[in-house]
C-alpha cells in the first residue's frame, strides 16, 4: 500500500463501548502513517459520543441496524458508497460488517482472518493470541508499516464536561475519591450487589468518599447500593451518579477521581483512559482473553476455578449455577488492597 493512494480511510468497530475506547491507540496511529487523510469511524449509536474532539478523526457515523438486514445493508453500503473511501479497517470480525465493506466497492479492506467472511476482505492477519486487544488493533497495522505504537488509550472531554464534573464534585475531598461502577450488560460479570454495598460501608467508615458510575441501566442497581449504605452509616459520603451523566461527563468526573472499582464492564475500559488506576472484578472472563485493565498499579481479582472462563463475555446466568468465580472475591481482601495502595508513598 502507498499512502499517495490512500487519501479516505474508514475503521470500522460496531461492538461495545468498550471496544469503541479500545481502538482509539489504532486511530492515532493511523493518523500518524495518514496526516493527510480523512480518516472516519463507524459505530453504534451509543458508542459515537466517546470519540467526540477526538483530534486524529475527522467524522464518526453511526452503524445502521434499523430495519430488516437486508434494507440496512442496503442503506449503509449505498452512505459508504458515495463516501468513496480508499481503505477500510475493521477491528471487529463481524461478517455483516465485511459484506458492508465490500458492497461498498472499497478497495482495500484489512481486518482479522477470522469470523463469518474473512474471504471478503483484501488483507488479512491471523488473530493473535495472549495479547492485549488494544496490541491485537494495532497488529492490523503490519499489514501497512512496520513501525510500533504506544498503546495508550484516549478519550477528549470537552471544556464543558469538564466543567460538570468539577461543579458535581463541588465540596467533596478530591484526595479521598473513590469511583465505583457495580454494573455491567453481562450478569455474570457483576460481583454481587451485596458485596459492593458491605465495600463501600467499609470504606466510608474509613473516611473514603465514593462516586457510584453508571449508566440508565445501571440506575436501580446505584440506587439500591446508595439507600443500604446510608441506612447502615448515616455519615457516607455518597455522590450517585448513575443515568445523571454521558459518557464523557462520566470520563471527566472519573478522571478526578483516585481509583475505580469495577467489573469486567466499559468503565474499566474508561478509567484506563483517563489514567485512572482500576481494580477490576474478573470471573466468567479471564484476562487471557484481552481485555484486562493494562496501566501500573491496575489490579485484577480473580479466583482460580476449572471453569473459567465460561464465555468471552459471560452471561446471564452461571452456567454451573454457584458463580463462583465473583462469590469467592471476597470482601475483605479487596478492601485490605485498596487501604495498602491508598496508604502508598507514590
Amino acid at each position: 500500500m502507498h499512502e499517495v493512494l490512500v487519501k479516505k480511510i474508514l475503521v470500522v468497530q460496531t461492538a461495545f463501548i468498550g471496544d469503541v475506547i479500545l481502538i482509539t491507540p489504532l486511530l492515532r496511529a493511523i493518523r500518524a502513517l495518514y496526516s493527510q487523510a480523512i480518516i472516519d469511524v463507524m459505530v453504534v449509536p451509543g458508542a459515537a459520543r466517546l470519540l467526540a474532539n477526538n483530534p486524529h478523526i475527522n467524522d464518526v457515523m453511526s452503524y445502521i441496524k434499523k430495519g430488516s438486514n437486508a434494507t440496512s445493508i442496503f442503506k449503509q453500503t449505498k452512505l459508504l458508497r458515495e463516501k468513496h473511501y480508499d481503505l477500510a479497517i475493521s477491528p471487529h470480525s463481524s461478517g455483516r460488517t465485511h459484506l458492508i465493506l465490500y458492497l461498498a466497492g472499497i478497495p482495500m479492506r484489512i481486518g482479522f482472518d477470522r469470523g463469518p467472511a474473512p474471504f471478503l476482505l483484501t488483507d488479512k492477519i491471523k488473530h493473535p493470541q495472549n495479547m492485549h486487544k488494544i496490541n491485537k488493533n494495532l497488529a492490523l497495522l503490519k499489514l501497512i508499516s512496520n513501525k510500533s505504537f504506544p498503546m495508550q488509550t484516549e478519550l477528549f472531554p470537552s471544556t464543558n464536561e469538564i466543567d460538570t464534573a468539577n461543579e458535581l464534585l463541588l465540596g467533596f475531598d478530591r484526595k479521598s475519591l473513590i469511583a465505583v461502577a457495580p454494573g455491567s450488560i453481562w450478569a455474570t460479570k457483576c460481583w454481587p450487589q451485596q458485596y459492593y454495598s458491605d465495600l463501600i460501608k467499609a470504606l466510608s467508615q474509613r473516611g473514603f468518599t465514593i462516586v457510584l458510575i453508571g449508566g440508565d441501566s445501571d440506575k436501580g442497581k446505584c440506587d439500591s447500593i446508595e439507600q443500604e449504605v446510608k441506612q447502615d452509616y448515616k455519615q457516607a459520603q455518597i455522590l450517585n451518579l448513575a443515568g445523571k451523566t454521558d459518557l464523557l461527563e462520566s470520563a471527566s468526573v472519573i478522571a478526578m477521581c483516585r481509583l475505580m472499582i469495577c467489573n469486567d464492564s466499559g468503565a474499566l475500559h474508561i478509567a484506563n483512559a483517563m489514567k485512572v488506576k482500576v481494580f477490576a472484578f474478573f470471573g466468567p472472563t479471564v484476562t487471557s482473553i484481552g481485555y484486562y485493565p493494562y496501566r501500573k498499579g491496575d489490579r485484577v481479582f480473580e479466583v482460580d476455578l476449572d471453569c473459567r472462563p465460561c464465555g468471552s463475555h459471560g452471561g446471564n446466568k452461571c452456567p454451573l449455577k454457584h458463580h463462583n468465580c465473583m462469590q469467592q472475591i471476597s470482601v475483605e481482601s479487596v478492601l485490605d488492597a485498596i487501604v495498602q495502595d491508598f496508604t502508598k508513598v507514590d
